[in-house]
Order: C-alpha cells, then structure tokens, then sequence
C-alpha cells in the first residue's frame, strides 16, 4: 500500500481523534496510575538490564548485552543522564544506586577529547540537576571541575565554541559547527554562574549564542552549520531539527529560567520568521520546512523526529493554537509510519531515514501541550506512542533503537537519553502535576529540570 493509499484510508480516523479543542473523555484517576505505574516498570527494565551488563559503562547495548562507552573510559552517561528521571518517578532505590554509582566513578580529570555538546546537555545539565534535587554537595564540585575544564572550547576568534575540547589539556578541535552545538549553553552556564557567583560562564554562553543571532539573515533565520574562526556560514538551509533545534529552545526557555529579556526577544524574531517562511500547511497538520536562510525559498521539503520538538515549545510560550495545528502533523507521523522516523519528505510521503532512536520529543509536545491546554486528546496521542515503544522496542535487557520503521528491525543501542527524556516525559504527561510544577522549573534540552531562579 503507498503512502497516498494509507493517507487516504487514515484521514478520516485521524480526523475524529485529533481535532485540537475537540471534547474528550478524560482518563480516569486509576487510567492515569496504570499508565504511570507501566512507564515505571520500562524504567525498572531498563535500569536492571544496565545494571547486569552494561554496569560502570556510558550506555546498555541490549541485544548483545553489552556496555558501550563513547570515549575511551566511561562518563557514567546512563546512570547521570537517568538520576532525575528516578528521583521524580519516586524510583528511591534506583535513584540512589545512579547517585552512588557516579559519585565513587566519575572523574574529568582525564586526557580525552570530548564533545562539547553532548557533554554539556547529558553530563553537565545531569549533574546540576541532580544536584539541586538531592543537596549533595559532591555533584555539585564534579559540575564546577566539568564547567572549567569545557571553558577553553570558547577560544575561538568570535567566541563560538569550537565542537571538541580536551578535558585536561584544553586543546580544542573542529572549528565548522552548527547553532545547536553553538548556543546551548545558556541554561548550564547560567546555573554554574548562579552557584558559583562567576559570571563568565554566563557571560561566554549568552555571547556564543548572540554570535548566532547577529549573523542571521536579512529574514531572520540562521543556517545549519557556521565556521566558528571567521563566523561564516557553510551551509545556509535553515531548519528547525538537528544541528539548529535547541538553539532556539534555549533563547525561550533562557528567559524562562533567568529572565534574560535580550533572549526573549531574539526568540520571538526567530520564531516570527519561522511561523513565516517555514511552517507549511499540507491535509494531515502542520510541519516545518527547510528554505533558504536569504530568500526563505523552499529548500527540502523534510522533517521528521527531531523537528516535533517545536510544537512543545510553542505550547510552553503560550501559543497553543499553532502548537495544536503542528502536533496533528507530528501525531500523523507516528500513526502513518509506526512509530515515526527519524524523516521523511511530508509532500510525497517519501521516508528518507527510516530509524527511531527513541526519540523523546513527539511525546515531549503532547506532554507540554496537555499541561498547557488540559485537553487529554494529547494524552491519548502520548499513551499511543508510548505503548507502540514499550511493546515494539523492548528486548529481554532493555529498550532497542529501531534500525527500520518499515520492517521493525532492532538495533543494537539503547542512548542514555531514553531514560533522561522519553520515559519521563512518557511519566509527566499522566502523573500529578504536582509531580513537577512548571512555573518552578525549566527542562533543559535533555529534560533535566533546573529550578527557576526567582529575583528576576
């Protein structure tokens, strides 16, 4: 059957289901708790495979139950990235064994060369969260060593950093970057300034970002990837998935969290182009494009996991009406494809990247725009595309990527971020919401929850 044949058959179902504002029945205290009480046990799952074959290691490869480690010794990835998750899912055993674990291993003061991003979101971002859930003063000396030892990447003629440092040496490495690997320091940064009374942090953060944003184009927008010695672009498609999503999610959410108003404002110019030259109407929802950063002319017609993040952060800006629109797209995605890939080409149907690395941000929008809207139609979307992975990924060890959507092949890694961001906002979106109040927190982009600092 062909992508057309399958969208016909589906509209009309889609259509009863999914109408933002349409009135639904709403779960039921004991639904929610079940739901609740299944996304625990993947939880428990996941963390036992981790614990029996992959213990002291970055990540659980759980077909050939195995440990991976990034890098040439282990950063404790899982068990950090997982720390959170435990602790407001009231997992108390699981927490402290995380807890436990990265304390008596976790040490930077190794000659390895690291990526800056992924160290900042996962490590950094884990570490200050955990340390403002649990008072332990000892997370808070490893997030302080970390932040000074990631400093020198910011070396560069303009500021941006470079996209790889060495932890003891601070040789840097890798000058052709991207926004998203670029300015998605504010919210760790900002913390490490608000704990340490050091405003450097802060400060080299908010410029690496606002060198992105100076070098926008005449309409706005800013392209995928950037030289960070000469500040030129490479490549000038502009998108909102990988390589540029959080750069924008954190000029919102930096606001949100500091009351930065120069982040305010560079995030409602960005988003204004964005609603303008990107966002495309086509008969199952809303998606984003990609155009050209000068002219705003459609480059690809692709989107896929990673993109339906926007509709979250919509939500969470207040705009719920154009969140609504898109997450019907991001909801027909995962429905036409079961579960979503990582793209696809929303003209034609055409799926250009076939795998789900188990992705959180399909669920991430639903759990931001229930909150935001109390309608439990994005309840119902989430518990589809939960149980869709709690039944087609797991393995006897844990929770498998799918290598192919069409075929349902499993692949072989299990990425710390299914802990960190899928099971726990799979667990938000049913549980009470005194669980995590909004107006204290603010998620950084690997869903570790930072409380907001309130002298704003």
């Amino acid at each position: 059957m062909n992508y057309r044949t399958r969208f016909a058959l589906l509209i009309p179902i889609f259509l009863v289901l999914s109408i933002p504002g349409k009135p639904q029945k709403p779960f039921t205290g004991k639904q929610k708790a079940a739901q609740c009480e299944l996304v625990k046990s993947a939880c428990r799952h996941a963390w036992n495979g981790y614990k029996q074959y992959a213990y002291g290691c970055d990540a659980l490869k759980p077909i050939s139950k195995k440990g991976h480690n990034w890098y040439g010794k282990s950063f404790l990835m899982t068990p950090l990235d997982a720390y959170d998750t435990f602790f407001l899912l009231g997992l108390k055993t699981q927490a402290e064994e995380a807890k436990t674990m990265v304390i008596a291993n976790l040490n930077f003061n190794v000659d390895q060369e690291v990526q800056l991003f992924e160290i900042n979101i996962r490590l950094m971002g884990g570490l200050l969260s955990a340390y403002e859930l649990s008072h332990d003063e000892r997370l808070l000396a490893l997030a302080v060593d970390l932040g000074a030892r990631l400093l020198p990447a910011f070396n560069s003629p303009t500021g941006m950093p470079y996209r790889f440092v060495n932890l003891k040496t601070g040789k840097t490495r890798d000058s052709v970057s991207n926004p998203a690997e670029i300015g998605t320091y504010l919210l760790e940064f900002g913390k490490l300034t608000a704990f340490t009374g050091d405003s450097g942090y802060y400060r080299v953060a908010k410029k690496a970002a606002f060198e992105v944003y100076k070098r926008r184009s005449d309409i706005d927008l800013v392209g995928t990837t950037i030289d960070v010695n000469t500040g030129e672009w490479k490549n000038r498609e502009s998108q909102i998935g990988a390589r540029i999503d959080s750069y924008y999610e954190y000029l919102y959410k930096a606001w949100l969290l500091f009351g930065d108003k120069e982040c305010l404002q560079a995030w409602q110019i960005h988003n204004r182009a964005i609603k303008k030259f990107l966002l495309t109407e086509v008969p199952p929802g809303w998606y984003f494009t990609r155009v050209d950063m000068r002219s705003g002319k459609e480059t690809h017609p692709l989107y896929g996991a990673l993109d339906a993040f926007y509709a979250g952060i919509l939500a969470l800006s207040g705009d719920t009406v154009t969140a609504g629109k898109i997450q019907m797209g991001n909801y027909h995605m995962w429905t036409t494809f079961n579960p979503e890939p990582e793209e696809f080409n929303f003209r034609t149907g055409e799926v250009t990247d076939a795998s789900y690395p188990l992705r959180p941000e399909n669920i991430e929008s639903c759990f931001y725009l229930y909150r935001k809207t109390k309608n439990p139609e994005y309840q119902r979307m989430g518990q589809h595309m939960i149980n869709d992975i709690l039944m087609k990924c797991r393995t006897e060890a844990g929770y498998a990527e799918i290598k192919n959507v069409k075929t349902l092949e499993l692949s072989d890694s299990m990425e710390s971020f299914f802990l960190a961001e899928t099971l726990k906002y799979a667990y938000l979106l049913f549980a009470p919401e005194n669980t995590l109040d909004l107006s204290k927190v603010v998620f950084n982009t690997e869903a570790h929850p930072l409380r907001i600092i309130n002298d704003k």
